[in-house]
């Protein structure tokens, strides 16, 4: 029988699942691994830093639903991986990085790179594996998608020794590993559901709140469901684009005014954490229904009356045809939600009308939102101005807003872009910096005009770390250091690097500007110097 790699046998398995991508930076000690993936066809995306290559396939995993994965070399290619993965595993993003592992005869010897890479991953993984065997890479490689799509999901580690990857294993026909994993999303009981609908038939302020977990869930009529029972949604992190931007029950700006005030919250994929207070945004006299495909989620920091372990977007439609009927007149409730929206949308409103120079950053928020529209795919990165402009920004398909969640790693732009632009080309993709975030991975601009990926970023530059300044100020006003970067030419260094590049300070050259970056066909960078943001940021939960 004919042989091939035990890389090439463990690429077999991948390609089975879907993947059709390899993120990676070179190393020796991978390179049989990058072969596998060229042999097979499978299209090599490589870039400047192995934190890259995790982001990037972190958001291909959010774009698609399928498998991410990445591979880097060992010791300071693995550890230059840690964030990436981090910011995955707070995602729940189905990630596999493979990492190059010294040879085995190299074992405790003090070879090059030698480092047990598995344990630096075990808190941020589903799982972690070094494969000794070469004719058991294949059934690694199952094991491995398994484990990546458990529950709401996860990335996964396997540490291959570089004469493992190498190794001659045999042909053998691949087998079918379709069955290998769950393969049907599970949903409540009958009579949970219908203990549910009795609780949705008595609530007169009900609020459907999504998360993270909604993202990963199957399918679902979330829209219907929130017409037929006639309440206010809102969604946050990874469930932004569930519904429309523009959809009438859509929140935005009012959800601690809702989920404050409702006497039903349906959760669905939720995180308690510092985002929602730890759940205190939620008033003591709601009741709380909470659905995730992560068990341990369910109850944390804020308790739930029903808890259940099922897929959210099967209970979404389990749910709905439950409760029956067509779309409600707005109610009392839908209507005072409404007016908060309006009140607070109305004082953004006003300062995004600012014509000051240096940009307010609400002007700058407005006006990229409206340039990249409901079908961009948009990379936040960032602080203040990143919040700032989600606030504004039309996302309207899930996915499509891709953020670094509540890890808060800077420098996902450019590689979730990468990997945006990569899976789809005729799409506008974009990227939301702040002046800070873009110092981490501003080479892989590099990596973009390699490959051609012209993707139009832009930076809300206030030349200082802002949220920290201000809480800096707030707490030792007479020692404010390390706060300060000034308003640097970056988009001077993007020209370097082969692309287009543009700096803003007028406000009403923002707009003309970044329709100039589209123009270009290059990757773009729109430098736009904005004024400081005074109010101290919430992203610390204090």
């Amino acid at each position: 029988m004919s042989k091939i790699t035990a890389a090439q046998s463990l690429v077999r398995v991948l390609q089975a699942e879907g993947v059709d991508t390899l993120f990676t930076l070179t190393g020796g000690h991978i390179l049989p691994l990058i072969d596998a993936f060229v042999v097979a066809g499978v299209r090599v995306i490589d870039v400047r830093h192995e934190q890259a290559a995790a982001h990037a396939a972190d958001a291909y995993s959010r774009l698609t639903g399928r498998l991410g994965v990445a591979a880097v070399t060992a010791g300071p290619g693995a550890t230059g991986a840690v964030s990436g993965i981090a910011t995955a595993w707070s995602a729940s993003s189905p990630v596999l990085l493979l990492v190059g592992r010294h040879p085995r005869f190299e074992e405790l010897r003090g070879g090059l790179q030698e480092m047990d890479h598995p344990p630096l991953f075990d808190s941020i993984t589903r799982w972690t594996y070094t494969a000794m065997d070469a004719d058991r890479l294949a059934d690694v490689g199952v094991a491995a998608t398994r484990h990546a799509f458990a529950g709401r999901g996860g990335p996964v580690v396997v540490d291959i020794p570089w004469d493992v990857q190498a190794q001659q294993v045999s042909a053998a026909p691949l087998q079918d590993h379709s069955k290998a994993r769950t393969n049907r999303a599970a949903g409540a009981d009958q009579a949970t559901i219908a203990e549910v609908a009795a609780m949705v038939a008595a609530a007169e302020r009900p609020v459907i709140f999504g998360g993270t977990g909604l993202r990963w869930a199957e399918p679902s009529p979330l829209a219907d469901l929130a017409q037929t029972i006639g309440c206010p949604v809102f969604l946050n992190s990874l469930a932004r684009g569930s519904l429309r931007w523009d959809h009438p029950l859509l929140g935005n700006r009012a959800r601690s005014f809702a989920l404050g005030g409702a006497d039903l919250v349906i959760a669905l994929g939720v995180d308690w954490d510092f985002r929602t207070k730890f759940g205190a945004v939620v008033g003591s006299q709601a009741t709380v229904v909470q659905i995730d495909a992560e068990p341990t989620r369910i109850g944390w920091n804020r308790g739930a009356d029903i808890g259940l372990a099922a897929d959210p977007g099967v209970f979404v439609a389990q749910l709905l045809g439950e409760i029956g009927g067509g779309p409600v007149q707005d109610s009392d409730w839908v209507r005072r939600v409404r007016e908060q929206e309006a009140v607070k949308l109305e004082a953004a409103e006003v300062a995004s009308r600012s014509d000051e120079s240096p940009v307010h950053p609400e002007r700058f928020a407005r006006e990229v939102a409206e340039f990249f529209g409901p079908d961009a795919i948009v990379a936040a990165d960032g602080g203040d101005i990143v919040s700032t402009t989600a606030k504004w920004l039309q996302t309207s398909s899930p996915g499509h807003l891709l953020d670094p969640g509540p890890f808060g790693c800077l420098g996902v732009g450019a590689p979730f872009a990468l990997a945006a632009k990569t899976l789809f080309p005729d799409s506008m993709v974009g990227i939301v910096y702040g002046d800070g975030a873009f110092g981490f991975n501003a080479m892989e601009y590099d990596s973009l005009v390699r490959h051609d990926l012209p993707v139009i970023g832009v930076i809300g530059n206030d030349g200082v770390w802002n949220n920290i300044r201000v809480l800096q100020r707030a707490m030792y006003p007479d020692r404010v250091v390390a706060a300060d970067l000034g308003v640097r030419p970056y988009h001077l260094m993007v020209e370097g690097l082969g692309g287009f590049g543009e700096f803003v300070d007028d406000p009403a050259e923002l707009r003309p500007a970044l329709e100039r970056a589209a123009e270009s066909g290059l990757p773009a960078l729109i430098n736009v110097h904005i004024a400081e943001q005074k109010r101290i940021s919430s992203v610390y939960g204090f």
